[in-house]
């Protein structure tokens, strides 16, 4: 795979010649709106049949040989992508470089609000090979813990089976647009409420042809962190078969009175689902200060933690389709005047505004500032190159798989890497 980094002075055609491909195929894989103008930074992926680098930890008793059996490649070609590496003095966890022609097999999640049903079934039409499940955000609760469809899914349900997608039906705590600690703190802590909200979930799901449920309660009162968890045992033994999938917030260790992450008993929640979502997204957060919205330094800091708690094989991390604009400096108040858009248009506004893209690269992550009636914005987003380098940690660690959030905002550079380089695992027959 080539990526180029657009230097200063470079145009479309000579990229197009130095690569041997096609205007016409850079500007469609790179969602670019204008053959005529570039700036420095901007990371192109231009696809090629070079194998892709496999990301690989040594364990115990590998060789290069057994290595090179195992990726379907050979030794040279493993020391030729690993400068100064010595083949007789390999150690456990050492990090190498595999250029492998086996694909990464991962489960694979989109999610998708379905306020324009025709809109999310064309987005899965052409996504359809990309993913392994597709979670509806359609439902939420009373305060009486009955589950209720806010957005029709019925359709989307329907396509997605058509296509080898398994649909989960996704469950939030969202009222009057925003997450409720209050419901779901009053929901959890009621037995009742409890067994009202298992028995709608699992109607709903087998009423309306979903393979499984996923959960999304954000904001849950720490102090219905056991709550959560017997929530959590009596809807899976409910679900039978049903895939149990749930989504919570990211930590690098456990504090039990966090107002975010207190709720979350990881070892516990691994223990009870079928799939545990670490969302791996937002460690620069709307309102807040101008950071990286999944930066690889912390994203590995979440799956090491994780990891104590988890089974890896039920782990999937998050990554984001969007990026976060902020205006520098903040308001009175301390809050960052915040604007989200997809990746595609971060890389976009750079290209028309003029601005060169700089790369973070302990973050692996893309950034950009510029200037608009003397105030600062700051954004920070994804491309090819970061999402190619944290796709890798999949591999490293040896996790079930990644979900997106969400499938309406486009990022053609990162499909096109998946559909060349990832298999997603099917579970439909």
């Amino acid at each position: 795979m080539a990526i180029h980094v657009v230097k200063r002075g470079d145009t479309l055609w000579a990229i197009s010649k130095l690569y041997n491909t096609s205007i016409q195929t850079i500007v469609q894989v790179n969602g670019l709106e204008s053959i005529n103008q570039l700036v420095p930074g901007v990371a192109l992926y231009i696809p090629d049949e070079v194998v892709t680098n496999r990301l690989y930890s040594v364990k115990p008793g590998d060789t290069l040989w057994r290595i090179s059996v195992q990726f379907n490649t050979n030794i040279s070609a493993i020391i030729a992508a690993n400068p100064g590496l010595d083949p007789n003095r390999l150690f456990i966890g050492q990090s190498i470089n595999i250029p492998s022609p086996t694909r990464l097999e991962v489960a694979t999640l989109g999610f998708v609000l379905p306020y324009y049903p025709q809109t999310v079934l064309a987005n899965i039409e052409q996504l359809a090979g990309n993913l392994t499940y597709l979670a509806i955000v359609s439902y939420t609760m009373t305060d009486q813990g009955y589950a209720y469809v806010l957005l029709e899914d019925r359709e989307i349900v329907a396509r997605s089976k058509e296509l080898n997608i398994s649909p989960l039906l996704m469950i939030r705590n969202y009222r009057n647009g925003d997450f409720s600690a209050e419901l779901i703190g009053k929901v959890l802590e009621n037995p009742t409420y409890r067994r009202n909200l298992i028995l709608s979930l699992v109607n709903l799901a087998r009423q309306r042809g979903y393979d499984g449920v996923s959960i999304d309660f954000e904001f849950i009162p720490p102090a219905r962190r056991n709550d959560f968890n017997t929530f959590l045992a009596d809807l899976k033994r409910e679900l039978g078969n049903l895939i149990l999938h749930v989504n919570v917030h990211a930590k690098t260790q456990d504090i039990p009175t966090n107002r975010i992450i207190g709720a979350y008993d990881y070892r516990t929640i691994g223990a009870i689902a079928d799939i545990v979502a670490v969302m791996t997204i937002d460690y620069g957060y709307p309102t807040g200060p101008p950071d990286p919205v999944a930066p690889y330094w912390w994203i590995e800091e979440v799956i090491r933690y994780s990891l104590t708690e988890i089974n890896p094989r039920k782990l999937q991390i998050s990554l984001p389709l969007y990026g976060y604009e902020k205006i520098v400096p903040p308001t009175s108040t301390g809050i960052y005047t915040t604007k989200s858009f997809s990746v595609l248009a971060a890389q976009n506004l750079a290209i028309s505004t003029g601005v060169s893209i700089q790369f973070d690269t302990r973050a692996a992550s893309p950034w950009y500032r510029y200037w608009s009636n003397s105030t600062e914005h700051v954004i920070w987003f994804e491309d090819i190159r970061s999402y190619s380098e944290k796709l890798k940690l999949i591999d490293y660690y040896q996790l079930l798989g990644v979900t997106f959030w969400q499938l309406s905002l486009p990022s053609p550079q990162l499909w096109t890497y998946m559909s060349k380089n990832i298999n997603p695992i099917k579970i439909r027959k």
